[in-house]
């Protein structure tokens, strides 16, 4: 929640009764104006039609739930249900845009990458910034294609590592006291998963799922199946820019050394 006397709501989480009663308590009764969205993937956006109807508050987003491109043939999202497709703000909020959230001040950045329609919200006046799952502060955001773009994620990176906030408040882990410096080293490690990408395809993986295999050898099975998603990013951000080729087909993606 932002603000003191008067609340904004941001990312009001999951349909979950005790979650409902801890949100209840923590308002107390004080005026909530608006329910605000960092995106719409349902552990952040479920509950927000509840709240709306319960506190008659509006809703701000960056608009539905949309893809960062459209599907290929044959494509599927993998992650399809965990988009808030149907969800419709009262108002959508776009770059730079300072909006009051409750009885505080915020500066609207958009930060596609993790989603298309990411936001985080600086807190004016101040040096926090709301960095929703564009920047996490126990774990690398999942960025899976096409619901995620590794190309708006990058660039979203460089946006935030620019801004003049240092503090980063996450939507999951703990406070990020040098979000800056932070920032730098995700976008470091990512460079390093491309290079191990392109290694890999130079080495003969001609598969995603090889890829994942060279680069993951001891991680379980539920890890590698998150890690297909985020290396499909990779692999395709390397295509885009000639760094490897792919040729995308009915029975998956066939990879090569550019």
């Amino acid at each position: 929640m932002i603000g003191k006397e008067r609340l904004a709501l941001v990312d009001p989480g999951p349909e979950d009764a005790a979650h409902y009663q801890a949100l209840e308590r923590a308002i107390a009764g004080r005026s909530v104006d608006a329910i605000i969205l960092t995106h719409t993937h349902r552990d952040h956006s479920a509950a927000a039609p509840y709240w709306r109807q319960r506190l008659g508050a509006p809703l701000w987003s960056n608009g539905p739930h949309r893809l960062s491109r459209p599907l290929r043939r044959f494509e599927v999202n993998p992650i399809a249900q965990s988009g808030h497709f149907t969800l419709v703000p009262d108002r959508v909020l776009h770059d730079g845009e300072r909006v009051m959230a409750g009885d505080v001040e915020i500066v609207v950045h958009t930060t596609p990458g993790h989603c298309a329609n990411h936001l985080a919200f600086g807190i004016a006046g101040t040096d926090t910034v709301l960095t929703g799952d564009h920047v996490m502060g126990w774990n690398s955001t999942l960025v899976s294609t096409p619901d995620g773009s590794m190309t708006d994620y990058f660039s979203s990176l460089d946006k935030m590592i620019a801004l003049p906030y240092r503090r980063y408040l996450p939507a999951h882990g703990g406070e990020i006291e040098n979000g800056p410096d932070y920032a730098r080293a995700l976008k470091a490690h990512r460079e390093m998963r491309n290079s191990q990408v392109v290694a890999a395809v130079g080495g003969g993986a001609r598969t995603i799922r090889q890829v994942v295999a060279q680069i993951y050898p001891t991680q379980p099975p539920k890890v590698r199946m998150a890690a297909r998603m985020t290396i499909a990013a990779h692999v395709e951000y390397l295509a885009e820019r000639g760094a490897i080729k792919a040729r995308h087909t009915l029975f998956g993606t066939r990879l090569s050394p550019a």
